[in-house]
């Protein structure tokens, strides 16, 4: 056609429709715009923002020194020491290219459109892959799942400006470079692999997870006996510089020598060398010689080596497992121990039906493809079984891991497809595939000419019966193909509707906007949140200090531009302890921490009175155990259960739970929203009672239109102390606060009387 051959046409016909595929992916997750507007999303976006700003007004030198002071008050944050700058570095490099072409586009474009970007580069990557895995039909195949899948799409939205944006774009790429450098036994695209790795290293945390899958493929294919001086060249250059490249990030320093997360891969690197070394004394000795030598090695090096790894460990040289890290080996760890991990949503174990809710279509293809993978089993399809089964286990572990598992269950359902339809779309099996088929790397590919000839005769026989069988009808003849492509077109079709309504409907809703429907079926918008924020912006003082919890610390920095005691980072537990603290015992108690730190406004989520599920209230019950690991004297969960072990807000409520600091500002006048009679929670389905709450130590100053953020400021010591109990502690300092005062005054005053007597009488 037009003069372009064949292969050329084929070509040009894949770049076309890679290239709809990208913008597929691109403008499927732009509903968030369309619905609402051009706005972060989230929590942890709003930092990244915060911080990108930093680096293009101020440079990279700068924001790489920046100690922020609106974060962690009194302590504060090193923001280049704990941060992966990777996402920030991107998006800086984005717009500053966009305005050298005299596109003059405003930072904050840049980052709400940079996930969207980055997904049709993630639909090429995944094309990629799967073509080394096995044909261009399948590459093109996972392109389009990986775009509309979503489990992919639930963190990479217009807006949702977070690490994983583009981290997963660089992990696929990343294990298309190293299954590249394997094949090729290539050096340069062992560098290109450490080169991509170093970038993922810069923009998320969940680098480690290549850091040890990798070594994993390598010690797998070294079990199989399938090493090879590929093997050496492509692993050797990818550790060498992807470790090096990858202590240049000031996050992670050296981690790679001092950490157990990344003893693997220096393991693995150990044990080629040693592999490596054996097999070039194996050409020089004979094989008695040779077999006893490789056992006594491998033996000694092994020995010396866990020898080395436990007197490293316990010298403290290198650091032990972290506690994130065991909480993906025992899903009870991060409750019983350290329960800040636990209390994060996404942290959670995986139900079922979020693996059919995000995957579909797609859950069923999977297992079929890895069936087919595992039947043939080259060094890259050894690599698609290890990622598979790892990815599989910590995804049901942990919700958020379903990033890591999704670009593995579009290959694997892509080659599925693809192994279906060629084995039905073709007028004979492909019964000489099977002897044509390259054989697996490390074995014999020698053949004799009588083993040749009876394959032959085999492939001849079998042809001939394809033949009979396709003019006698089996599974071949084209009512089979219909019955096979009728139902499969069906089901993809069923499947793009489903991504297409998870992606509008669940995962383009920003947190910071809601949407809800009235009686009369018309959107009711529901901005409550930048409403609290502006106000605190506009009416707080530039020096103001806010306590909340941690989830809306960096919303508050962000975009109220306020100190916050502490944020999204969760670095420190026992600040967050002592704020889990304030929120949870009573208003004397929580006083005297507040001004400690020098708090002058409280905020709290209310969504009792619209039936916003994700309040306060409902996370009441972390800030209690996170404040008991530390303070245990003055927070006790059990005081929050009735006698039956029941959590209630209602008239059954412990009197722990209605005298905490949290209970009292999040139901203060809602009475009055129900005539001043007993007032329903909407969310936990409870009756208020009617009774009027007092507080003593803060005073309300605001509350949004559907009352769900509710600020109150912090009464100064000279308003407050005479409506507190007596034996309260704060009534004692105070009281003796006020005696030392006036003690002072009355000494002061006498002073002042003598000396004007002195003067008098002279």
């Amino acid at each position: 056609m037009l003069g372009v051959s064949a292969s050329s046409e084929s070509a040009w016909l894949r770049v076309t429709v890679l290239l709809l595929i990208g913008i597929l992916a691109f403008s499927t997750r732009l509903f968030s715009i369309l619905r609402f507007e051009s706005v972060i999303h989230e929590f942890d976006p709003w930092f990244n923002y915060r911080t990108t700003i930093e680096l293009v007004e101020n440079g990279y030198y700068n924001f790489v020194n920046w100690f922020d002071e609106l974060s962690w008050y009194p302590l504060g944050r090193v923001v280049g020491g704990t941060v992966y700058p990777g996402i920030m570095v991107t998006a800086g490099l984005i717009h500053k290219v966009l305005n050298w072409l005299n596109f003059p586009i405003h930072i904050r474009e840049v980052c709400v459109f940079l996930a969207p970007l980055f997904s049709a580069f993630t639909a090429v990557a995944a094309y990629l892959l799967t073509s080394e895995m096995k044909n261009s039909s399948a590459g093109l195949l996972a392109a389009a799942f990986i775009g509309i899948a979503p489990g992919y799409i639930s963190r990479s939205v217009a807006g949702s400006y977070d690490n994983e944006g583009i981290a997963i774009f660089l992990l696929v790429y990343t294990f298309y470079l190293w299954i590249k450098a394997v094949k090729k036994g290539s050096a340069f695209y062992g560098a290109m692999t450490a080169v991509f790795y170093f970038w993922m290293v810069s923009a998320w945390g969940g680098y480690v997870f290549i850091t040890n899958l990798i070594p994993l493929h390598v010690f797998a294919l070294i079990l199989m006996g399938r090493y090879s001086p590929r093997l050496y060249i492509s692993y050797s250059t990818f550790y060498i510089i992807g470790t090096i490249s990858s202590m240049l990030i000031p996050f992670v320093g050296f981690q790679p020598t001092r950490t157990s997360e990344h003893m693997a891969a220096l393991g693995i690197f150990g044990l080629v060398q040693i592999v490596a070394f054996v097999e070039l004394i194996r050409s020089h000795l004979s094989a008695n010689q040779f077999q006893t030598l490789f056992y006594g090695l491998i033996s000694g090096f092994f020995l010396l080596g866990v020898a080395g790894l436990v007197s490293l460990t316990v010298g403290g040289y290198i650091a032990p497992w972290t506690g994130r890290f065991y909480s993906l080996w025992d899903t009870g760890y991060a409750k019983i121990h350290i329960p800040i991990i636990a209390s994060v949503s996404e942290h959670q174990p995986t139900p079922w039906t979020s693996f059919f809710f995000d995957l579909q279509l797609l859950m069923v293809l999977f297992p079929a493809g890895i069936y087919f993978c595992f039947k043939e089993l080259r060094d890259e399809h050894v690599f698609v079984l290890l990622y598979a089964g790892t990815a599989s286990y910590f995804a049901g572990v942990m919700v958020r891991l379903m990033l890591t598992l999704t670009p593995i269950v579009c290959v694997a359902a892509a080659i599925a497809i693809t192994a279906g339809l060629e084995t039905f779309l073709k007028k004979t099996p492909r019964a000489a595939s099977v002897t044509a088929e390259a054989s697996s790397p490390g074995l014999d590919e020698k053949k004799t000419k009588a083993s040749k000839s009876v394959e032959k005769k085999k492939s001849a026989a079998a042809l001939s019966s394809a033949k009979a069988g396709s003019s006698s009808g089996g599974i071949w003849t084209w009512d089979a193909r219909v019955a096979l492509i009728v139902p499969l077109v069906f089901m993809l079709t069923q499947f793009a509707f489903h991504c297409t309504w998870v992606t509008s409907n669940a995962y383009s809703s920003p947190s910071i906007v809601l949407a809800s429907r009235k009686p009369d079926g018309s959107q009711h918008i529901i901005d409550d949140f930048r409403e609290a924020y502006y106000w605190l912006r506009q009416n707080t003082a530039e020096k103001a200090k806010i306590m909340s919890w941690w989830d809306y610390g960096y919303q508050i920095t962000g975009m109220s531009n306020r100190t916050v005691l502490v944020d999204n980072n969760t670095w420190n537990n026992t600040h967050i302890a002592t704020v889990g603290k304030a929120m949870s015992c009573s208003e004397d108690v929580s006083y005297d921490v507040m001004r400690k730190l020098d708090v002058d406004y409280v905020l709290v989520i209310f969504g009792g009175a619209i039936g916003y599920s994700g309040d306060d209230i409902n996370k009441f019950l972390w800030m209690i155990r996170i404040g008991e690991g530390v303070f245990p004297q003055d927070v006790k969960e059990r005081d929050f259960f009735t006698a039956r072990g029941e959590y209630k807000v209602d008239e059954q409520a412990t009197s722990t739970m209605r005298n905490s600091l949290m209970y009292k500002m999040s139901y203060y006048r809602f009475y009055e929203l129900f005539g001043g009679g007993p007032a329903h929670d909407a969310v936990r389905g409870a009756r208020i009672p009617a009774k009027p709450i007092k507080l003593t130590t803060v005073d309300e100053v605001y509350t949004t239109e559907n009352w769900i953020v509710r600020i109150y400021q912090v009464k100064k010591p000279d308003n407050i102390g005479r409506t507190l109990p007596a034996a309260s502690t704060f009534g004692k300092k105070r009281r003796r606060r006020n005696r030392k005062r006036s003690a002072a005054a009355g000494a002061k005053k006498n002073a002042a009387t003598a000396r004007r007597r002195k003067q008098q009488d002279e």
